[in-house]
């Protein structure tokens, strides 16, 4: 608008007409504001965004239509057309994208700054429409013949699409013929998808609330479903949990190799070294207040009257065999003279203690 503004009926006292103009005589543009670089040869000029783009400075999207102050100048000539270049700023960042026209194609291209959202195809691939080529128009124009066949063709290709058009024409009155039914039908669709969304939303605002969040959510897809039912699945322990597990099996287990130990042997081993009160058979008199020692009875030969090492306990063999082993180095036990006593193979039953009483011992050893 304003451009009018120097169009105006009041001519001030001084004016004179040799200027030419009231704009001359004033020293101003009729665009005013928008000629200040004139002098540069730039115009600004209201610009149309002509398609979709994407702002190199933000990556924001900018949708056709959207409207800019552009700094219009002319860069050159396509014949007797002009080409001219639109600068203009991002409303969203502080970038700037130029365009230049293309009159050659009919189009407009991006210098830079931005770069074009594709929306383009092949008219012919859907059935369009197609304007036809510089070429055909002007082989169309020195051609008669050429002219003459191409009109066949046409008629030819309307008339292989006029059934197809008959069927979508009878198509379309079949579905609006009843208006009144169709929008019925329509408002019952749009009211069925709006009791989805309201039942969608509350169930996000029931979840934000329940977790004190104020954030967007999206729709659930069953690729999120499957995921949280993986993440639901942990593991029992950690992987410090499971180097110890590993670390500790491996401590428990023998360093050489035996053919009578396995594991089992050795978890009852275990058991009973950590056990509260071993059992070592060891008997304690019921009648006697002081603490007697035990008596074990080892077999001497087969046949002989005892205690069988089947029935005593391995660990209780293996101590008793040491004491006796001590009592000999010791010179604490003692062995009975003549032939009854070497030819039997018979000791009269050992007294041991566990608290290392050696000289409790009266009998002799083999």
């Amino acid at each position: 608008m304003g451009e009018r503004k120097g169009t105006n009926k009041y001519y001030p006292p001084d004016y004179d007409p040799k200027f030419g103009g009231l704009n001359k005589f004033l020293g101003t543009h009729a665009l005013r504001e928008r000629a200040r670089k004139i002098d540069k040869g730039i115009i600004i000029i209201r610009f149309e965004m002509p398609y979709n783009i994407w702002c190199d400075g933000c990556k924001n999207h900018i949708g056709m239509g959207v409207r800019y102050n552009s700094e219009k100048t002319k860069v050159g000539m396509y014949y007797t057309t002009p080409v001219y270049e639109f600068k203009m700023k991002c409303h969203l960042c502080d970038n700037h994208f130029v365009i230049r026209a293309d009159p050659a194609n009919f189009d407009y291209i991006i210098i830079s700054g931005a770069r074009r959202q594709e929306n383009r195809w092949d008219p012919t691939q859907n059935g369009q429409v197609v304007p036809e080529t510089k070429e055909v128009q002007k082989r169309l124009f020195d051609d008669q013949m050429y002219k003459l066949e191409h009109g066949v063709e046409d008629k030819n290709t309307m008339e292989s699409a006029k059934p197809r058009l008959i069927k979508l024409f009878n198509r379309n009155e079949d579905e609006w013929a009843d208006c009144y039914t169709a929008n019925q039908k329509l408002r019952a669709d749009f009211r069925k998808q709006n009791y989805e969304i309201k039942k969608l939303k509350n169930i996000d605002t029931a979840l934000l609330k329940k977790s004190n969040l104020e954030i967007p959510l999206l729709e659930e897809r069953d690729e999120d479903k499957k995921l949280a039912k993986l993440l639901s699945m942990k593991p029992m322990r950690s992987g410090e949990e499971n180097s110890e597990f590993r670390r500790k099996n491996l401590l428990l287990q023998s360093s050489l190799p035996t053919s009578n130990f396995n594991r089992k042997k050795e978890e009852t081993a275990v058991k009973l070294l950590n056990g509260t009160k071993l059992n070592l058979g060891i008997v304690k008199k019921k009648d006697s207040g002081s603490f007697t020692h035990p008596v074990i009875k080892m077999k001497g030969l087969e046949g002989s009257e005892g205690v069988h090492k089947e029935e005593i306990p391995q660990e209780v063999s293996m101590l008793s065999k040491r004491k006796f082993e001590s009592n000999e180095n010791m010179g604490a036990v003692k062995r009975k003279d003549g032939p009854d006593a070497e030819d039997s193979g018979i000791s009269e039953p050992k007294r041991t203690s566990l608290v290392g009483d050696y000289g409790s011992s009266n009998s002799d050893s083999d």
